[in-house]
Formats: C-alpha cells, structure tokens, sequence
C-alpha cells in the first residue's frame, strides 16, 4: 500500500475503506455487549443490577486504553503526514510500553476499590456479591485491554483498517460463544454464572491480541515497535500525555454520569437504576458504529493536518459527520418504535419495561443532534487539539446534563432525568460548532 495514499485517494472511498470495516467492528462489539448483558439477564435481575453497576469501573478503565490510544493513532498519523518515520516508530513503541504501566496499574486499583464502590449504591449484598464476583475476575485481564488497544491505534494510524476488523471479529465472537457455555455450564464446561460472562470476556481479550501479534510479525506494518526507540524521550512521552489525557477524560465522562445518575435515579427506585444500564448497553448499538465512522476519520484527518492539506481535511469532517447522522438517524426511528420490544429483551418485569421504554424514546430525540458533537470531538482529537475536543466532552457529560438531570428530577421524577439528555445534546451540538470552527482557524 503507497504509504501517502490518506492524502492522494479521492475522500469518499477513501473514508469509506477506512470507517466500514470500523463500523462492522463495531457493530459486532454492539452485539456482544448486548449478548452479554441479555445472558447474565437470565441469572436473575440482580445480577443484571450488579453488571449494571460495574459498567461505569469497566468503562473508565476501556476508556483509559482508548484514549490514550488516541494519542498514539494521532501522533503517528501526524508525523507519517510530515514524512517522518522515526518520530512515528517512536510514538508506537512509547504508546506501547506506557499502555502497559496503565493496564497494570488498572488491575490493582479497580480490584481494591470495588467493594467500597458497589457499596456507595446498594444495600443489597447479593448484588453486591455479584458484582464484586464479575470485577475480580474481568479487571485481571486489564494488561490486556490496554494492549489490545494499542495495538488496535497503531494498526488504525497507518490504515490497517480490515486487520483490526479481523482482529476484534475474533475477540468478540469468541465471547459471544462462550458466554452461554461458561455461565450456564453448557456440554463439559464449568457453570460459573456471573464469574462465566467475565471470564468470557477476558479470554476474548486475549484472542485479539493474539490476532494482532500474529499481523505484526506476518505482515509488516510502515511503523515499527523498536528497541531503539525506548530511551526516554520527556517531549514525545508529554505529547502523547497531551492528547491521550484529554482523549481518557472524554471516554471516562460517561462513567462518572452513570453513576451520577445512578445517585439521582435510585432515591425513587431500583428499577431505574436498570434501565439506565439497559439504555446504556442498547446505545452502544448506535454510539459504537458512529464511532467506527469517527475511528476511521481520525487517522485521514490527522494525517493531512500534518501535510498541510487544509482542505481535505475539512471535507473529510463534512463527510463523517454526514455518515454519523446517517447511523442517528436510523437507530431514532427504531428505537420510537420499538422501544419497550428492546427493553424486554434484558427484563421480564412489566414495569421495568414501561418505564424503560419511555425512557427510550424520550432520550432517542437527541440522536441525530448528537453526531454532531461526536464528529467533532473526534475530529479534534484526530487534529491533535486534545483539549478543545475534552470541552465538547464536558458539556455532554458534566456541565449540562448533571445539573439539569438534578432539577429536572426535582419537578418530574426520573421522567425529568431522561429530558436532560436531549436538551443537553441539543446545546452540546451548538456549541460544538463553535468550537470546531474556532479551532480549525487556529
């Protein structure tokens, strides 16, 4: 593949190559996280309540790996863009060696903290038992999240795009058949119920990283992990600091909401708390793929910012918003009408179904508005403006929907709290606008 192929092929397919094998990634990865959460479902309702409550721990810790993944996908895009090779190997094998220091230092925090954690939510001691069964054994396997993503940045950072597809194909489908074999005992395997759905997980972890050591050495990639490029280097280890901090905030925000929200939710009832956790696990349906589109963008746009090719990269962001609107679109007009078919997918429960599917399609009414924030958060983080693109991430997460969840639930319940997310989509959106603009003039 010609190394400057990101600023010669025409924008379409080009963007078009790069975002859909991201896109059925995702998907798939969608399809786990449902799966998953659909077979612990049939353990008991706790169980899912104790899923429910780890996600928030779980995700923080994702979104450690991927944000500072996004560091190292912009760096070697940046400076593959401006024909330099070595400062580009540097950046991979950096981001590599400092992906796991964070998976390790993951491992012992996430495990120690989570009695204390769980217990800041609920008094129920089965769930807490459950939760703190999934957590001990899914938090192991984080030196090996934090790998799988390193490796998933650099490969995505110098267009390998249908190997990473491969990749996390591999890891996920894996886990979507052993869930059921692990948790319920099926043939000659264990019954480990919820410990199962985690262990699952971790193994799935491994196969992808698997996978990818077998592309690194099989098929060469134009960026290398070399020993050469180890001794500390303050400026590089600081720039990828720079822009995978911000990136970590922006994926980590979601976690603090959830449990936020979770505080403001369960003072009127458990069954809220669920559906919380039952949304957050549809709308990684939609957020996933749009993500895909955003994955596939960062390494084009970042690589033409640093050929100077201005133009490009503004027609590359018109492109991806238009496909992300696309996917919102879609996943809005689903979910208005199949709204309480998809909560009964996690709950047989009638009135953990009524409430969740109004809550559904009450928050699927900031969808399409909402690609707008997340084209242009990625955007900036592929253009290496870390900080501007942690803004649009606060405003979406802290700024506007904490305090208008809190006052909307004072006067409407738990209706209000489903309100704040499309009112706060909405001046996200605007916002966004502004922001993007006033950062590309820079």
């Amino acid at each position: 593949m010609n190394d400057t192929f990101m600023k010669e092929k025409p924008i379409l397919p080009l963007l078009t190559s790069m975002a859909l094998p991201m896109v059925i990634s995702m998907l798939v990865n969608s399809l786990y996280n449902i799966v998953d959460s659909f077979f612990v479902a049939q353990i008991n309702e706790q169980a899912m309540a104790a899923l429910s409550l780890v996600f928030p721990v779980q995700n923080f810790v994702n979104a450690t790996a991927i944000g500072f993944g996004v560091g190292i996908n912009a760096m070697i895009a940046f400076h593959l863009g401006a024909g330099n090779k070595e400062n580009a190997n540097a950046s991979a094998t950096h981001g590599m060696i400092l992906s796991v220091i964070h998976g390790f230092l993951a491992l012992i925090i996430s495990i120690t903290i989570m009695p204390t954690f769980l217990g800041a939510f609920t008094k129920d001691e089965n769930v807490i038992k459950l939760g703190l069964e999934y957590s001990r054994i899914v938090f192991l396997f984080a030196p090996v999240i934090m790998i799988s993503l390193a490796f998933e940045k650099i490969f995505q950072a110098v267009g390998r795009m249908n190997e990473t597809m491969f990749a996390l194909l591999c890891g996920c489908i894996s886990n979507i058949i052993l869930d059921p074999l692990l948790i319920f005992g099926i043939g000659f395997f264990p019954k480990l119920g919820i410990k199962g759905a985690a262990l699952a997980t971790g193994i799935g972890q491994i196969i992808t990283v698997i996978v990818y050591l077998i592309y690194y050495v099989k098929k060469p990639l134009p960026v290398k992990l070399k020993k050469s490029c180890l001794p500390l280097q303050r400026s590089l280890d600081f720039r990828l600091y720079t822009i995978g901090v911000p990136a970590i905030l922006n994926l980590a925000l979601p976690s603090f909401l959830v449990s936020f929200l979770n505080g403001v939710l369960s003072a009127y009832s458990d069954i809220y708390v669920v559906v919380l956790g039952i949304y957050y696990k549809l709308q990684t349906f939609l957020y996933l793929p749009a993500s895909g589109i955003v994955q596939g963008m960062r390494p084009i746009i970042g690589y033409n910012y640093g050929a100077g090719e201005m133009d490009r990269v503004r027609k590359i962001f018109r492109l991806a918003l238009l496909m992300c609107g696309g996917i919102m679109t879609g996943g809005t007009i689903l979910c208005l009408l199949f709204a309480n078919g998809f909560i009964g997918m996690f709950t047989t429960n009638p009135e953990t179904i009524q409430a969740g599917g109004l809550a559904l399609r009450i928050i699927s009414s900031g969808f399409i508005v909402s690609s707008i924030s997340v084209t242009a958060s990625g955007a900036l983080e592929g253009l290496g403006k870390g900080v501007q693109s942690l803004l649009i991430s606060l405003m979406r997460y802290v700024i506007i929907i904490m305090p208008a969840a809190f006052i909307l639930s004072r006067i409407w319940g738990a209706v209000g709290v489903w309100n704040a997310f499309w009112i706060t989509e909405l001046i996200s959106a605007i916002a966004s606008v502004w922001i993007y603009r006033k950062s590309l003039k820079h």
